[in-house]
């Protein structure tokens, strides 16, 4: 069986392309070198070491050469030498050689340097040996009282370090601290003193900070951290002893550092669920948001404040809508992410008292946000009209207010602010016809302004969808009248106009070179100037989006004008007709520049002109009432769509694995109970567990890598654990011979994006004996990795040097690195105009159904459907979807399938992939995943592992 591992306390890089070592000319620069060569040296020896490497010849040449140099740089080199260097013989006993080194720390323990002193103290907290530690319990008792603060608080630590894992050493130690920390001064001793305490007798401690409760402020701020930990023990291990300590917590609400009143927030909220306790916790967290200048810090404050509103219960519920307005004096901060996550916060905590002041404060940051010139200014929009739209949706008595703020926006139209705005006045025209009259005004009155064909479109489609009356549609044929030119002049007068115009002389110069040799230049004010007719448009704003854009704009503009036409008499509808009219032939007689209708557009708008006039019935139910209700069912939907996400989020249950273990709380003791679910200990738990991808819930299991074959001499599986930055792979090494291996090595190799960070150490197996081996991989990027090696031993007794057994590959897979995301679809089209790296696979499969290719597509990417599941469903013979995926870098990768079936339905489906991503390594290696995906069999739904709820 493997040792355990030892702890790792100092992390030291070294080349890896250094030069190998000689023995001989190690000991010679450590024995007869001058104190530069022996730091060399004596780094080389360390480095060594580190590596897995023995040599102990060298041990003595130390001790007798370099341990008695007062250099402090050598004294620095050989802490960390006497760290880790073995200390014991294989039998387990302490070296002879062990004695000298012993009677040096005791001499650096007595040294008359304050540093020499306290780096000693802090290195024995290291050593694990208590024969060692025994002979110099006198001289740390006597580094107690030493002048200086640094040695007396390393002094403590040492105590205490020797008291946890040796309390035989020093079974005295909580009385002596106590005595100590009663007359000491220093506050990092203090603290030092109060920490051991905590943990090594709590009575002594909570006698101590129970006689000055008053003066708790006064401390500094590490004592005060452990006196928010101590009080978080004590009242969850003793609940009568809330009401005793309780109001100290409140008062470390108002400390000077930011740590303590964060600490001391958590700690009330645990202690205490009265209303006025989470008020007072999230105001301080509040606080700490406004005033921290790191945006990390904001985040993760932020993260905190939405976990107490979520974990708090009827308290959290009653309390913290009244600080709804407080939260949005975090939108002063510059970053989007942090402005994003506290409007996410401000509408979920709003209630319908505060929704007026909040739609008024981000009517004021929308109006701020418009002047202001930075990069983000636009997205910031964004999601303050996103916002407003939620708001409204949220408390419909708010709309009113809303819908005037957002519309002001519309008419600046390049921004993506729009579309949004757009979106929500087309679910409030539908959704609160007591407000119709208004919004329709509103949007009339903004409609000239727009400049942006996009805009444009949707602009005048709810102008036409949305006039009930004569009225509006009139109305609204003034606005379309005023953008759209009327052709007034007849082909005479255009003749006879330009007879009377004097003549240009457009003509290039023809003489490029001078009398004199010399080249003639031309100035740009002199070259002749542009028709003004032939750049389509009749003016700024609509006309422009109408005669200058896209052709598809005008072909939507004629759509919306027959709409018109149908909802008015005959006699009115005669004018929609001709506007009609004149905008067609605007773009006629633009036909030659890039402003003409295409072959589409232009038979879509013969079509509408011929409906409007001819008015046939099936016409006028299609556009009059069948349009409204798609219109109601897709915001239906949608609507629907939302709050399924959100009973999800509300519902989603904590599940166990079913290998994990089961701890009994109510056995394990209370100290162990409490331990169990102390804030603290899992707050730390989490920060070193790092995170934990979807695929693990299943457990570790799942991810077994077999490395060689059951036949070979040394049998090697592996677990492939997947972290944010790092990959551990977690070895497992079995003796299949009767003979004793030596030097047993799993050398890896990494290929790609990815570093061995060290190198694997060496273990001696008995006969059918068995270790576990971990070794540690950089991961850099988002890319496909490939990590190979050998396993190299050597067989006690036997003829030859060594024996190797070569590994399988291990395929580093870039499903590893991505998860499943969701955007809108505004972003995603954003995102894919912006990413430069595109990868087009082809499809080359035997699936003969496009939904199952699909299925398995998304199964073997990691990537989530975007396209909603009514778009996918029929039978139409041929698909379209878009995918979407983060990394956990934060890349983003982005893919849209384009498959048909072929005409008898029997053959495989055919198309292609289209990937995009920010980065080439990610777009090919998710190429390269697809390709590989082609070959494999469609991976079937496995059977649900059973879990059990957490309770």
């Amino acid at each position: 069986m493997a040792g355990v591992e030892q702890p790792c306390y100092t992390l030291i890089n070294f080349p890896t392309d250094s030069e190998p070592y000689n023995e001989m000319q190690l000991k010679l620069d450590l024995e007869k070198g001058d104190t530069k060569k022996k730091i060399e040296a004596l780094k080389k020896v360390i480095g060594i070491i580190l590596s897995g490497e023995k040599i102990p010849g060298l041990l003595m040449v130390i001790i007798r050469f370099v341990l008695p140099l007062q250099d402090h740089m050598i004294k620095k080199l050989l802490l960390i030498f006497w760290e880790i260097v073995p200390k014991t013989s294989p039998d387990g006993k302490l070296l002879q050689e062990m004695i000298l080194v012993c009677d040096a720390y005791r001499k650096d323990l007595q040294h008359p340097n304050e540093f020499i002193r306290g780096s000693t103290l802090r290195f024995l907290c290291k050593l694990k040996e208590p024969e060692l530690l025994e002979p110099l319990l006198p001289a740390i008792r006597a580094c107690l009282e030493h002048r200086h603060s640094y040695v007396r608080r390393n002094a403590v630590l040492a105590i205490f370090t020797i008291y946890r894992n040796f309390d035989f050493l020093i079974p005295d130690a909580p009385e002596l601290i106590a005595t100590f920390l009663e007359g000491e001064q220093d506050m990092s001793c203090k603290r030092n003193a109060f920490l051991m305490l905590l943990h090594a007798e709590q009575e002594r401690a909570l006698a101590y900070l129970a006689a000055r409760l008053d003066s708790v402020h006064g401390f500094g701020d590490i004592l005060q951290l452990v006196i928010v930990e101590l009080v978080y023990k004590v009242c969850h291990a003793n609940p009568s002893e809330r009401a005793r300590f309780i109001r100290t917590v409140y008062g470390l609400l108002n400390a000077a550092s930011a740590a303590v009143r964060y600490e001391a927030a958590g700690t009330l909220v645990t202690l205490s669920a009265a209303p006025a306790a989470v008020t007072a916790a999230a105001a301080c967290y509040i606080d700490l948001i406004v005033k921290e200048s790191d945006n990390n810090v904001k985040l993760i404050v932020l993260g905190r404040l939405s976990a107490l509103r979520k974990e708090g219960g009827e308290a959290a519920a009653r309390a913290l809508p009244d600080l709804a307005m407080d939260v949005l004096r975090v939108l002063a901060s510059s970053d989007l992410d942090v402005r994003k996550h506290t409007l996410t916060l401000a509408l979920d905590l709003v209630s319908s008292r505060h929704a007026e002041e909040l739609v008024q404060v981000l009517r004021k940051e929308a109006a701020r946000a418009g002047s202001a010139d930075h990069d983000d200014a636009a997205k910031y929009r964004q999601l303050l009209v996103r916002a407003m739209h939620k708001a409204a949706l949220k408390f419909p008595e708010v709309a009113g207010s809303v819908a005037p703020a957002l519309l002001e926006m519309v008419g600046e139209g390049g921004e993506a602010a729009a579309a949004d705005v757009l979106a929500f006045v087309r679910e409030a025209l539908a959704a609160f016809p007591d407000l119709r009259p208004q919004l329709y005004q509103k949007l009339l009155e903004a409609v000239p302004q727009i400049k942006v064909g996009k805009i444009a479109r949707s602009a005048l489609w709810l102008l036409a969808e949305f006039a009930d009356t004569p009225e509006r549609a009139e109305a609204t044929l003034d606005v379309l009248a005023a953008a759209i030119p009327l052709p007034t002049t007849t082909e005479e007068d255009k003749e006879e106009s330009e007879k009377a115009a004097p003549k240009v002389d457009t003509s290039a110069p023809r003489q490029l070179v001078t009398s004199d040799g010399t080249y003639a230049s031309q100035s740009a004010f002199n070259l002749p100037a542009a028709d003004p007719s032939s750049s389509g448009s009749g003016g700024g704003g609509l006309a422009h989006a109408l005669l200058g854009a896209e052709s598809f704009t005008a072909a939507c503009a004629v759509s919306a004008l027959a709409k018109l036409a149908l909802k008015l008499d005959a006699r009115r509808a005669a004018r929609a007709l001709h506007l009609t009219a004149a905008l067609l032939a605007q773009h006629k007689k633009n036909a030659s520049s890039a402003c003409g209708l295409t072959a589409d557009d232009l038979e879509h708008a013969a079509l509408c002109l011929r409906a409007a006039a001819a008015r046939p019935a099936v016409v006028r139910e299609a556009l009059s009432h069948q349009a409204r209700s798609a219109l109601n069912a897709l915001l239906q939907e949608r609507a629907s769509l939302r709050d399924n996400k959100e009973e999800e989020e509300s519902s989603e249950a904590e599940t166990v694995p079913v290998e994990a273990g089961i701890t009994f709380a109510a056995l394990a003791g209370a100290g162990a109970a409490s331990a169990h679910h102390d804030m603290f200990e899992l707050s730390l738990s989490k920060a070193v567990e790092g995170r934990t991808p979807a695929h693990e819930e299943k457990g570790k299991l799942s991810k077994v890598t077999q490395l060689t074959g059951f036949s070979d001499p040394v049998y090697a599986e592996c677990i492939v654990a997947v972290n944010q930055y790092d990959i551990v792979l977690d070895v497992l090494v079995v003796n299949q011979t009767d003979d004793t291996l030596q030097n047993c090595t799993v050398e890896l190799a990494t290929l790609g994006d990815l570093r061995l960070v060290e190198r694997p150490a060496a273990v001696v197996l008995a006969p059918r004996d068995f270790a576990t081996i971990k070794a540690h991989v950089k991961v850099a990027s988002t890319e496909n990795g490939i990590i190979f090696g050998n396993i190299v031993y050597e067989v006690t007794g036997a003829s030859m040097d060594r024996g190797v057994v070569v590994l399988n590959d291990i395929h580093i897979d870039i499903v590893d690195y991505i998860q499943p995301a969701s955007c809108s679809d505004a972003d995603f089209r954003q995102m894919w105009a912006e990413f430069e790296w595109e990868n087009k696979v082809s499809v080359n499969t035997n699936i003969t159904d496009l939904r199952e290719y699909l299925q398995h597509l998304l199964a073997s990417t990691n990537m989530k459907c975007l396209t909603p599941d009514k778009a996918l469903s029929g039978q139409c013979g041929f698909m379209a979807a878009n995918m979407y995926a983060r990394s956990i870098f934060g890349e983003d990768a982005l893919a849209n399938l384009s498959v048909e079936q072929p005409l008898n339905r029997q053959g495989p489906v055919a198309g292609h992939v289209r990937i995009r991503a920010k980065s080439q390594g990610m777009a090919l290696s998710l190429g390269d995943k697809i390709n590989q995906m082609h070959k494999a069999p469609p991976q079937k739904t496995p059977p649900t592992a059973p879990t059990i709820p957490a309770a």
